[in-house]
């Protein structure tokens, strides 16, 4: 078998996508332009109406009218958080907490205000820090880098102040740490990626917060609370935990008005708002509605008409590298408004009585001020942040023609070492060169050396070897096999047929990819995916009928009667057909909602057992989670057992008899103490504490060591040798030395000598076989069941208990889908056991896409589970890499999942060969009951063709590389052709970072399963070589 070739052409294919996402990505995810300058207060400046007026000491450009303020930011507090409406007699949990603010707005109108402030997306925290710090607009590309935050380099709030010698002092969230370094007079950061923490910070800012205040030293003071937001995470807005939150943050404001001074500005605002499930990070009406209170004791607003001819002036004269006609635009709207503006003003000023319609001019003032400030932003926007047109394209060209590439090789593929030499050395030459010869480029130029350039222009090369390659190997193959071309070599009708058999799955693909070009569609997906496996499988069926594969012969009877007989295996179809839409329409029960559906509730599983209140609930969702996943065990090792591969000594066979069971007790009392975690008190809360920590590590470890012994030595088969004489079972071997011909010789001949003594056996009746191996026919499979097996507890630990649930679905409809694939083969009579219709693949890769809404996920940002990162974490985490890896596998367990099994769609229909022990069979004569010997040999018919098993792995690893490639395109054109709609932020950007990241996670988890396979079959051929020395 020729392992190392096939794992090296799909490592290259996926190196080609990987090359066509990062081309593609670089030009659509917009780029934001810096500007390095930094301002001062020697700049010359617009004259203010304080014009030749003497400045206080310590002003810059304008009066200085405090000496201190202090800035308290609460971490998602939304509008509604903060209004206090005293009509309402049974309110929320969260609302009308935060009285003493409407105490202060009602009792000081002219000291405290409370505004409706509006947050620019993705609202996710670090880009709204930026934001108010620095007045620019954050870029959709900056959400990533919530895992990793960067140092703010253009000109902003905190630097100003530093530069001018003020004192600031901040505590709470550390991610202020990372954007502004070394800029804080004194500083208290207290880690925040926890969000099942809801009081670390909080508490750590309490305890600093009053006694800085009365220091005194200090200019500005800047404290992050998050204890809201976090709770909003963990339970969502609508929950007791929210309401102690809130009440707490009321006192506090009120204990810090007590401590404040004359000369001192309060701020309390939210950066963002909050959804009702608690998220945030997109462009929501309830994310980006946050409040904004401010506060003095000394009087800050009159009855004046307010001051903002200087402010629209100033934007205007900043705003020099705008487009000339957009600029004039600009100029033309600010100059109109601010002729009435001086017109009303003047009109006011006057002795004589205000005319009654001057509420009407200044209202229509204000929406041509505000029409004014929007065009602005919006030419601000399209300014800052611009696409590469031309490294979109050629993304796009790039992941379009690595798709073909797989198509071809897939149907065109050999065991050959003219095709690797051709299709794969060749190539991978070509783009070697063509990256050596523009590093040598860039070395003679001294340019920075842009890599992802590099990597783009060596796979269009290689690429591009791969087809000039092609095409002059494929016509000698054909003149190598005495034929002409596959489609000159076939007559018209068969040509059809074979078109007509590829038709209906690749419709299905081709809607698919379709639906991507509506944002209705991507919205609905949860519910098109679904349909479409569903669709699809029926298709499979109807097919079958139509080719009369469901009916016996029909003999002169039924032909005299006019109807047919159905074979009796369409009924077990049927029954697994129904099996399957159970399954789908069981799976939507687990769904996640999108705020552009507003009706959508989202589903009661995806909240932890520690949200419930009601106890008997929570303890019958805990005894039903913990017995389905004991039921999993008892299922797998069922399995296992009927097929002979638990019946060794080895410790893989150990560890599943003993492991599995106690990562479920693990598992389960993972469960148990964190749904009790907030109900424990004294020293039981340290020890519940302890053991969240102690159970998922143990679950991980014991997950580990199963996962080393499967690598190490993943044979199940238990050998029992009872020969009566010391013959060697094999005749010796004359040829070269070489191990692969060595096995290649020796693997039928052990065949042939089993066979011989079970024909001996029952010739004579009654003798014992000489050797006896047991689970040798599913011996690939079963390592495949066991890896998926550790994998799912491993998924299932970083969701919360009830989803537990649909993971067990998950394996259900899995396992359906595979007897399906396995039936529909034997009834269509498919001479080609070796090749995996293309069918199956897509069925496969829609279920994937299925279960990635049903474990409770959308391709949303507020929809990602941040709980995961601190699965078995109490602490922060000292590296962001480990955070991103628990939330990527929490995110995309369903594409780990069925790419892993992948392999299990060439070896299920072997395993499935053997008919159950069960089954009553009528007595056959010795002969025939050797013929069947002879026949049900199951997945070790792969071991008589080693070159036809690593085609079949190649095979099937590209046409499953091509589905995904087909759907990431689909996503990849979409963004770029509708780049310009008025939805691509919300729906379609985000749906192909999903799509990519999907496809980046599946291309990897694909080539461990098929590597895990080959590491199987080496330990099956040192498993033969050790039999044939005794």
């Amino acid at each position: 078998m020729q392992r190392w070739p096939v794992l090296l052409f799909l490592a290259w294919v996926c190196f080609l996508f990987f090359a066509g996402i990062g081309l593609f990505m670089s030009g659509f995810l917009l780029t934001r332009i810096e500007l390095a300058s930094s301002s001062s207060c020697s700049d010359p400046f617009v004259p203010p109406s304080w014009e030749r007026q003497s400045l206080p000491p310590g002003s810059c450009w304008a009066p200085q009218r405090f000496s201190k303020a202090v800035l308290v930011i609460i971490d998602a507090l939304r509008f509604e958080f903060a209004h206090f409406n005293p009509a309402k007699a049974s309110p929320r949990p969260y609302e009308n907490k935060l009285s003493f603010l409407h105490h202060l707005v009602t009792s000081q109108p002219r000291h405290a205000r409370l505004y409706r402030f509006r947050a620019d997306p993705p609202t996710a925290t670090m880009q709204r820090i930026k934001g108010l710090t620095t007045g620019s607009l954050p870029t959709f590309i900056d959400v990533g880098s919530n895992f990793a935050t960067y140092a703010i380099q253009e000109d902003n709030l905190l630097a100003q102040l530093v530069q001018n010698g003020r004192r600031v002092i901040f505590m709470g969230d550390d991610t202020w740490e990372g954007l502004f370094p070394k800029k804080f007079f004194r500083s208290y950061f207290f880690p925040s990626f926890n969000v099942k923490d809801l009081h670390t910070v909080d508490d750590g800012i309490l305890q600093h917060l009053y006694p800085t205040v009365d220091s005194g030293e200090w200019d500005m003071l800047i404290a992050h609370f998050l204890g809201v937001d976090h709770c909003g995470h963990k339970h969502g807005p609508d929950h007791a935990e929210m309401a102690k939150k809130l009440t707490q943050m009321n006192e506090m404001l009120r204990s810090l008005v007590e401590h404040l001074g004359n000369d001192t500005l309060l701020l309390v605002a939210g950066d963002h708002g909050m959804t009702e499930t608690g998220d945030h990070g997109g462009d929501s009406e309830k994310e980006v509605n946050a409040a904004l209170f401010v506060y003095s004791k000394t009087p800050l607003f009159g009855t004046g008409p307010p001051e903002v001819d200087r402010f629209l002036h100033s934007y205007s004269l900043v705003a020099q590298d705008l487009p000339a006609e957009q600029l004039q635009h600009l100029q033309d709207l600010f100059s109109g408004a601010m002729e009435e503006h001086a017109q009303l003003l003047a009109q006011v000023q006057r002795p004589t009585l205000v005319p009654p319609e001057l509420e009407s001019r200044l209202g229509s003032l204000i929406g041509r001020f505000q029409l004014y400030l929007r065009e602005a932003r919006a030419v601000c926007t399209q300014s800052w942040a611009r696409f590469h047109p031309l490294r979109m394209v050629g993304g796009c060209t790039l992941i379009a023609a690595s798709c073909l590439l797989c198509y071809m090789a897939s149907e065109l593929a050999t065991a050959s070492d003219s095709f690797y030499r051709s299709c794969l050395l060749y190539p991978l030459l070509w783009g070697l060169v063509v990256a050596v010869l523009l590093g040598l480029a860039h070395a003679f130029t001294q340019n920075g050396l842009d890599l992802l350039l590099v990597s783009s222009w060596a796979a269009a090369a290689s690429q591009l070897g791969f087809f000039w390659h092609w095409w002059g190997w494929h016509p000698k193959r054909a003149r190598l096999v005495g034929s002409q071309p596959p489609l000159a070599s076939v007559s018209l009708r068969q040509r059809l047929q074979a078109w007509l058999q590829l038709a209906f799955p690749m419709g299905i693909l081709l809607f698919r990819c379709g639906a991507m070009f509506s944002d209705s569609f991507v919205v609905a997906e949860a519910r098109v995916a679904p349909f479409l496996l569903a669709s699809l499988v029926m298709l499979l069926i109807g097919k079958l009928h139509w080719d009369g594969r469901l009916t016996v012969p029909e003999g002169p009877k039924q032909q005299l009667l006019g109807f047919s007989s159905y074979r009796r295996e369409i009924w077990y179809l049927l029954c697994l057909v129904a099996m399957l839409l159970v399954c789908v329409r069981l799976s939507s029960f687990f769904h996640q909602c999108r705020e552009e559906i507003p009706q959508c509730r989202p589903s009661l599983f995806l909240s932890p057992l520690a949200s419930l209140r009601n106890t008997r609930a929570k303890n019958l969702f805990y005894l039903l989670c913990v017995a389905l996943l004991a039921g999993l065990v008892c299922a797998v090792r069922s399995w296992l057992r009927h097929y002979g591969n638990l019946n060794s000594s080895d410790p893989l066979v150990l560890f599943v008899r003993w492991g599995f069971p106690l990562v479920v007790l693990c598992i389960a009392c993972y469960w148990a103490v964190a749904s009790s975690a907030d109900d424990s008190l004294g020293k039981l809360q340290e020890l519940v504490q302890v053991a969240v920590v102690a159970f998922p590590w143990a679950v991980y470890g014991l997950a580990s060591v199963g996962l080393l012994l499967l690598l190490c030595n993943p044979m199940t088969v238990f050998a029992k040798d009872t020969r009566e004489s010391a013959g060697s079972i094999v005749t010796p071997y004359l040829g070269v030395p070489s191990s692969e011909v060595d096995f290649l010789h020796v693997i039928p001949q052990i065949y042939k000598r089993m066979q011989e003594s079970q024909k001996s056996c029952l010739e004579r009746g009654g003798c014992k076989a000489t050797v006896a191996a047991y689970g040798l026919g599913s011996v690939y499979s079963a390592a495949l069941v066991i890896a998926l097996t550790l994998l799912g507890f491993l998924l299932m630990l970083l969701h919360s208990e009830r989803l537990s649930l649909a993971f067990l679905l998950l394996f259900l409809e899995a396992f359906v889908l595979l007897h399906i694939h396995t039936r529909a083969r034997g009834l269509a009579g498919d001479a080609e056991p070796f090749s995996v219709p293309w069918y199956a693949v897509i069925s496969w890769l829609l279920a994937a896409s299925q279960f990635f809404y049903s474990t409770g996920h959308q391709p949303i940002f507020p929809a990602i589970h941040w709980n995961a990162a601190f699965v078995g974490f109490h602490l922060d985490h000292s590296t962001n890499l480990l955070p991103a890896v628990l939330v990527g596998a929490n995110t995309f367990a369903s594409h780990i999942l069925f790419a892993v099994s992948c392999p299990l769609l060439l070896l299920w229909p072997f395993v499935c060969e053997m008919p159950s022990s069960q089954r009553k069979k009528p007595k056959k004569e010795p002969r025939e009951e050797l013929q069947e010997v002879e026949e049900h040999m199951m997945e070790m018919r792969l071991r008589e063709s080693p070159e036809k098993f690593s085609i079949a792995l190649l095979q099937l690893g590209l046409k499953y590389l091509f589905v995904l490639g087909t759907q990431l395109l689909a996503c990849v054109c979409a963004a770029m052709i509708l780049r310009r709609h008025l939805m691509v932020w919300k729906v379609f950007a985000p749906k192909f970072l999903f799509e990519s990241l999907g496809f980046v996670v599946s291309s990897i988890c694909l080539l461990l399963g098929i590597s895990l396979v080959m590491r199987v079959d080496c330990a099956v051929s040192t498993w033969f070589s050790q039999l044939q020395l005794r």
